[in-house]
């Protein structure tokens, strides 16, 4: 059995280490820091509790629930437009901070500026990137390939990254774990206790994906399985990054022209109230597949359930910060685990 197999195998101490401090407090830290700063009307509770239960209950499709909260957020926008006004934080203090050498009245570079012509060009040019790309996989491993359907569910997987890690998460587990069969739920948590443990969990936990997908699909053959491992880590990372990049080059002028557009900022704002109510249905997956190992039938994971409830209790109440607590609930996972 090699150092992959051991760690993925059910009763590893690394495996303990890394389970316990996949629990689901910090879905709920940022479902409610999110919620508190957003959420500030009955109708954007209502377009988070419409998310949560659509996504928990309906199983409706992650795309279908951002696009329904941005077309409520436009319509709201101009029928109950104080809905969805967006302040800034900085009004309050700008008076008492020190001029800086850019600021929100500075004015914009040339470069920055928006125009058509610069917007075809860097879409032709991202356009050609993915084409070539997803060409050349679809050319060696065929449409239905495991790679080439990494490189296309991420794609859209990166076009859909509203509300960052935590909102695209449930979609990638939906894809990688419910439809491609990639990974178990329990290696999903592993994947998300690693993205855990540094900045930037979305990106850490899709590579994750990439390489047990790689790895599980052997494409390469039983004796490649590594290379076949580091090659779907390789697709699937740069799948991710490549439609964000072009969104930053093509997005950027644009953004710069939307400040103070109710017709813009009233989407987002309401795809940002539905982003709460994905997050905590995060939550409560992840505490499910944490508490209940083996299913309702099975018995509950007490451990779980008591390293939940005082994290939740020193991070909410004595504001005890993410290190650690993932550090200390990482330790005593450990800790159980050598001594039962």
């Amino acid at each position: 059995m090699d150092l992959f197999e051991i760690r993925t195998c059910p009763g590893g101490c690394w495996r303990a280490l890394w389970h316990q401090a996949s629990h689901c407090r910090h879905r709920l830290l940022a479902a409610y820091r999110i919620g508190f700063r957003t959420l500030n009307n009955y109708l954007l509770w209502s377009i988070s509790a419409f998310a949560f239960v659509a996504l928990t209950i309906l199983k409706i499709p992650f795309p279908l629930i951002i696009l329904t909260a941005g077309l409520i957020g436009y319509g709201g926008g101009r029928v109950l437009p104080h809905h969805f006004e967006t302040g800034t934080s900085h009004e309050g203090s700008r008076e008492h901070s020190r001029p800086a050498l850019i600021d929100d009245t500075s004015p914009i570079p040339s470069h920055a500026l928006f125009s058509w012509s610069a917007l075809r060009r860097t879409v032709a040019a991202g356009l050609v990137i993915w084409l070539v790309a997803i060409g050349i996989l679809w050319v060696l491993y065929g449409w239905n390939g495991a790679f080439t359907q990494m490189g296309w569910f991420f794609t859209k997987a990166a076009l859909l990254t509203f509300g960052g890690a935590y909102a695209a998460l449930p979609y990638v587990y939906q894809g990688a774990v419910g439809h491609y069969l990639w990974l178990t739920p329990e290696q999903m948590i592993d994947g998300l206790a690693l993205g855990e443990t540094t900045p930037g969990p979305l990106i850490m936990v899709v590579t994750f994906v990439g390489f047990v997908g790689g790895w599980v699909t052997q494409v390469l053959g039983p004796e490649a399985r590594f290379v076949s491992a580091f090659t779907g880590t390789t697709v699937v990372t740069f799948f991710i990054f490549l439609p964000s990049f072009i969104f930053i080059f093509m997005g950027a002028p644009f953004i710069e022209t939307t400040h103070g557009k109710l017709s813009f900022t009233a989407p987002l704002k309401a795809i940002t109230a539905a982003v709460v109510g994905v997050i905590f249905n995060l939550a409560v997956f992840f505490a499910y597949h944490v508490v209940w190992p083996q299913g309702w039938a099975g018995a509950a994971d007490w451990l779980s359930i008591g390293l939940i409830i005082g994290a939740v209790v020193v991070m909410f109440r004595f504001n005890v910060g993410v290190i650690p607590v993932l550090l200390s609930c990482g330790m005593l996972g450990m800790v159980w685990r050598l001594a039962s």
